[in-house]
């Protein structure tokens, strides 16, 4: 006898037993009686103390049951891969990032490109920019022989600690006149 048997057995047992009952009924079933499938399936010769007993000696491997559940995952090995990638997809990632905020300061004087450069820092370290570019320029319109905003700019981001590696992008857009800056989280 399979299950599906034993629930055709059921549906009957349930539509011969439909009629209405009235009232809270009583159990008067004893703790711990057969039900009347059980007592069927006795009455054909199937034994629930023998399956009981086969069950109890069958044990799974607590080990085996806690892997089949929770599956395995090598943690040091994705945490390693995963940090070597962010530190390599980072830099260059970073680094060939086109700049996502810039400020053009060619025509100030050292102290307004200073004040204007701490409020441009500060709006773009709010704004969650990665990199910036300041434009300088070369220096070329500078009185004397020394160019004055370059070497401030330089001097600015080394005293920022929200700035990190900076560098000067390639002639097509600025060279030495620009200066891009890597913004630290």
């Amino acid at each position: 006898m399979d299950f599906e048997d034993i629930l055709s057995q059921w549906d009957e047992m349930q539509r011969s037993d439909s009629r209405p009952k009235k009232g809270p009924q009583k159990p008067n079933k004893k703790p711990n009686a057969l039900t009347k499938e059980q007592k069927m399936l006795k009455s054909q010769g199937y034994r629930y103390e023998l399956q009981m007993e086969a069950d109890n000696k069958r044990r799974a491997n607590p080990i085996d049951v806690w892997l089949n559940r929770h599956g395995t995952v090598d943690k040091d090995r994705i945490a390693d891969e995963a940090e070597t990638e962010s530190k390599l997809h980072d830099r260059e990632y970073l680094r060939n990032l086109s700049p996502e905020a810039s400020i053009d300061l060619h025509g100030l004087t050292r102290d307004e490109a200073w004040t204007r450069l701490e409020g441009f820092v500060a709006d773009s370290i709010r704004r969650g920019f990665r990199k910036i570019m300041i434009i300088h320029g070369k220096g070329n319109h500078s009185h004397g022989s020394d160019p004055v905003l370059g070497p401030m700019v330089r001097t600015f981001i080394e005293q920022n600690p929200k700035l990190g590696t900076s560098g000067h992008p390639n002639r097509n857009n600025g060279g030495n006149g620009a200066t891009w800056v890597l913004i630290k989280n």
